[in-house]
């Protein structure tokens, strides 16, 4: 009996002496790893750490959890073309690994902790990378994800995530990203305009207005948020906020009919007659058959003249601004009644008659 206890107690330190070898030869491979660089230590540290990590007692083993998140960690990094093969995803094996770190313990392994998380972040962005490579957005945005949950809160990487987020359609974590990035005060004008695309495909008009308004406030001298801006407001018909601005967009661009006529429409629906008039005429310096300038200069002067009958100008600039509106869009149902106005007010009751038919055939069509 004393025997056999001799030999197992014999048998125990003989395990117990081969773990430790087992530990040594790993930390010593892979302290020639981090010297040299060479994958082959990496490969002998991992065989190692391996032999060391058999019973429950080993795995329960803070230090060998440690060394073996090191090297695993390591793999993850440095052996992008996986040549030294593993059981599982060498990131899952070291996180196994941190795992069953006493969290009391942590506190004396905090550089070595450092050193892994660094390793696990250098191997998720490589790994996000091949992802985006590859259009796999959603995996990518994954990866990212985990560099961020390791503590990595660098711009880039929010930058990444919200970028990545939006092109896996993941909307409503790209904007808490977007807006976090605009909060920090670093964005540039990219990033508020990716925050207003997605506003506007999720059917937030006003915070997409805001986002334009903010970026236009930062940005004062950007064409692009400029236009943006302009054009949604448009869209709001606030033309009040559009006559301070329009003629820095007209700058931009001194040919665009569009924002000639724009520039006329938002003077006109603000009483601002006059300077409606001038932008309607730019219009037809540039194109003088555009239908839609020749009918508001013809309404325009029309109106002028119902308030003063004695007006010739104003009644003969009506009708040659409404008969041209019509003889470029002779079935424009604007411009007819428009002329119907002013036949009736200047008694021409055979051009009445001529137009009333045409309004009267259009209608019943």
């Amino acid at each position: 009996m004393k025997a056999a206890i001799a030999s197992l107690v014999l048998l125990g330190f003989s395990l117990t002496v081969e773990a430790q070898s087992n530990y040594k030869e790993s930390s010593n491979s892979f302290a020639r790893y981090t010297h040299s660089g060479d994958i082959k230590q990496l490969e002998n540290a991992k065989k190692f750490i391996d032999e060391a990590y058999k019973t429950k007692r080993d795995t329960t083993n803070s230090k060998n959890n440690i060394l073996r998140a090191l090297i695993y960690s390591s793999i993850a990094y440095a052996d992008s073309t996986q040549k030294i093969k593993t059981t599982q995803d060498p990131i899952v094996i070291t996180n196994n690994a941190l795992a069953k770190i006493k969290p009391r313990n942590r506190d004396n392994y905090e550089s070595e902790i450092n050193y892994i998380n660094q390793n696990l972040s250098a191997a998720y962005i490589y790994r996000a990378n091949k992802n985006i490579e590859k259009k796999e957005y959603d995996k990518a945005y994954n990866n990212f994800l985990e560099v961020d949950k390791l503590g990595d809160k660098s711009e880039d990487i929010t930058n990444n995530l919200a970028l990545l987020a939006a092109k896996a359609g993941k909307n409503d974590e790209a904007i808490i990203y977007y807006n976090s990035i605009i909060k920090n005060g670093n964005a540039d004008v990219s990033k508020y305009l990716a925050l207003a695309k997605l506003y506007k495909e999720k059917g937030e008009k006003q915070l997409y207005l805001n986002t334009l308004q903010a970026a236009r406030a930062k940005f004062e001298n950007n064409k692009e948020v400029l236009f943006l801006l302009i054009q949604t407001l448009s869209e709001n018909k606030s033309y009040s906020s559009i006559v301070p601005i329009i003629d820095e967009a007209i700058k931009y661009e001194p040919d665009n009919i569009e924002l000639y006529y724009l520039a006329g429409y938002a003077n006109e629906n603000t009483n601002h007659i006059n300077a409606a008039t001038k932008y309607y005429g730019k219009v037809l310096q540039l194109d003088e058959n555009n239908f839609d300038a020749n009918l508001a200069l013809g309404l325009i002067y029309l109106n002028d003249f119902l308030k003063d009958k004695n007006n010739l100008e104003a009644q003969y600039k009506a009708q040659d601004y409404l008969l041209m509106a019509n003889s470029i869009k002779p079935y424009a149902v604007n411009a007819l009644k428009g002329l119907a106005l002013y036949y009736e007010n200047t008694n021409d009751e055979d051009q009445l008659d001529r137009v009333k038919v045409l309004l009267n055939q259009l209608s019943n069509n």
